[in-house]
């Protein structure tokens, strides 16, 4: 196992009521030292059971690159700014690597504040 991490979240394309959409999001996060790269995936439809009834909506996949001492400050930064009430964050370990891409990623996460 490594010290990094994948953090999966869907996200509307278009943001509401002042919160941003997926892109907007993923800058975001990057640009805040939150994560080294997120990956936005179009076209992603998804079914999913709220508030006692099937919904179904058309969203964006963030794959989110971070290092596991930062999903913490990444999840609290993902609840605060995304315009879903209940977010899905989802982290995955991950067990290996090429070497050159994870120190890249691990250089690239600031160290979570505080």
């Amino acid at each position: 196992m490594t010290d990094v991490a994948v953090v999966l979240c869907t996200a509307p394309l278009a943001g509401a009521a002042g919160k941003p959409g997926a892109h907007e999001l993923a800058r975001q996060l990057v640009d805040e030292g939150c994560c080294a790269c997120v990956n936005v995936i179009p076209g992603v439809v998804s079914f999913f059971r709220w508030q006692g009834a099937v919904d179904r909506a058309e969203e964006q996949l963030l794959v989110v690159k971070t290092t596991r001492a930062a999903v913490a400050a990444l999840t609290a930064r993902l609840l605060e700014l995304h315009p879903y009430e209940v977010p899905e964050v989802l982290e995955l370990p991950v067990a290996g690597g090429h070497p050159g891409y994870l120190d890249w990623l691990r250089a690239a996460v600031r160290a979570p504040s505080a």
